[in-house]
């Protein structure tokens, strides 16, 4: 086997897969291996501009940062950004190459394969361990032929594999069990062993039950990893609802819709992380509440999604809001659906045409096949000038009026966005705002909250890293690990 590269596979989506290779990048970097993160092919509306001009997932890019490497278009060579159910744009090395359904996309998958070992070739000469992030489950029986992304891509470069399941829920047994069962023989042989994830309570009452899964597999279980409450990382492409931390003394309630085809929803876990700001998601069953603050976040599929807001009835709340005092935040997306209108005349995210936006800004949106890709900084042109870091993946190309007074003063130059002549409405194509301390601290104050607590979301990701890294140490058998093996860098 690929003695000095180790494949995280799950046995169900959202097992723990992306935490744990993130936790062993950082557990590697802290004890001096030249580490790199890799995921062949990721499906995900999550992602990040590269130091190399692309994008991926956004869960590589957390990767990245936890073996203290910028991130790279090489850690996700293949990203899928689901448009509609059953189609998906196909970006390959960071760039978009076609869009592609699910039919056609299996005829290409052979071309993908040929991206990915590109990046495998450079990563493996370039440092000395790459951690590998399996996608699902490799027991899915309909995605096995040509798989690209567990497996398949396991078996064509000879790398081992580990199987982590997720206990909390239910069922962990059968989920470990019956996922070897389903791999051919070659393919049970590189399982070097299991990890549990999410585990609660007495780890007494648990013993028999792992005695029973190494007797009945011949495979050691590696660890049992505790359930962590309040992790803050970025999530791969589930929206993550639960606040963090104590909100008992809120002072400033925010809502965001959670339409369909959400982007890039993580840049408002920073609101769910600050201990005076009431946030939440509201979803399609639910009628929007009152609040201080509405936020449109990024979409995949913006016209889609703003009729899926008209149909949910945020138009006629959004303007309500507006005329009672509240304040509008718009990012990427959000930002076009409170133009006038929305031009798709290639009908590059669904049937070509044009939708009427939302109006509350004098502005007009022509998406164009040449995506924006960059990582910016610069000043709010809020009251300070606070400095702000973020970065733009976007189509569409912006004009009107209303941008007579922009919201971004970029220090290459550029102006973006726009801040309504009421003061009401901030609207901009960066990603990332509320990620900076005086960003955040600023855009609240603007929405009501002032003299807040100042809260660095970079930094809490960073202690909860290590935080993740220290838990995952402790639990890991490195005696069962380094024999099970023999590349093991530490």
């Amino acid at each position: 086997m690929h003695r000095n590269s180790l494949m995280v596979q799950g046995t169900t989506s959202d097992a723990g897969k992306s935490t744990l290779v993130a936790a062993l990048c950082r557990i590697l970097k802290r004890r001096g291996v030249n580490v790199a993160p890799f995921k062949p092919q990721n499906m995900a509306l999550n992602s990040a501009v590269t130091v190399d001009g692309g994008e991926i997932g956004r869960a590589q890019a957390l990767q990245a940062l936890a073996c203290g490497l910028l991130p790279h278009t090489d850690f996700n060579p293949v990203l899928l950004k689901p448009t509609t159910d059953k189609k998906a744009q196909v970006i390959i090395h960071g760039q978009v190459a076609t869009d592609l359904d699910a039919k056609a996309y299996h005829a290409y998958k052979p071309r993908a394969m040929g991206a990915v070992l590109e990046s495998w070739g450079r990563l493996t000469a370039a440092y000395d361990c790459v951690l590998v992030e399996g996608a699902g489950s490799p027991a899915e029986i309909n995605l096995r032929d040509r798989d690209i992304a567990n497996m398949g891509f396991a078996e064509a470069v000879d790398c081992p594999v580990i199987l982590v399941a997720d206990i909390d829920r239910g069922g962990v047994f059968a989920h470990l069990v019956g996922t070897l069962e389903l791999l051919s023989p070659s393919e049970q042989n590189r399982v070097l062993g299991f990890v549990i994830n999410r585990f609660r309570g007495d780890i007494g009452l648990l013993e028999s039950g792992l005695d029973w899964l190494e007797a009945r597999t011949g495979k050691p279980v590696l660890a049992v990893l505790p359930y962590l409450h309040g992790l803050m990382l970025d999530a791969e492409d589930a929206i993550a609802t639960a606040a963090i931390g104590d909100k008992k003394n809120t002072k400033l309630k925010v809502i965001a819709p959670a339409y369909p085809r959400t982007s890039n929803h993580n840049d408002l876990d920073p609101l769910r992380l600050h201990p005076e700001v009431d946030f939440r998601w509201v979803g399609p069953g639910e009628a929007p509440p009152a609040a201080d603050l509405i936020v449109l976040p990024g979409s995949k599929a913006v016209r889609a999604d703003l009729d899926w807001l008209r149909a949910r009835g945020w138009e006629q709340a959004i303007r309500k809001h507006l005329r009672y005092g509240g304040k509008v935040i718009g990012l990427c997306g959000g930002y076009q659906m409170l133009g006038r209108m929305i031009h798709d005349p290639l009908g590059l995210e669904g049937q070509p045409g044009s939708t009427p936006g939302l109006g509350v800004l004098d502005v007009d949106t022509t998406l164009e096949s040449e995506k924006q890709l960059r990582n910016v900084s610069g000043h709010l042109a809020l009251p300070g000038r606070p400095a702000m870091t973020g970065y733009e993946i976007h189509l569409g190309v912006t004009q009107g009026e209303g941008l007579a007074r922009v919201a971004v003063e970029l220090s290459d130059g550029r102006r973006d966005g726009a801040l309504s002549a009421d003061d009401q409405v901030f609207a901009t194509y960066c990603h990332g705002l509320f990620d900076h301390p005086q960003a955040l601290t600023s855009l609240l104050a603007w929405a009501g909250l002032t003299e807040s607590q100042q809260v660095d979301f970079a930094a809490r990701r960073e202690a909860d890293l290590d935080r993740l890294a220290d838990s995952v140490e402790a639990a890991l058998d490195w005696s069962k690990l380094r024999a099970a093996w023999p590349g093991c860098p530490v």
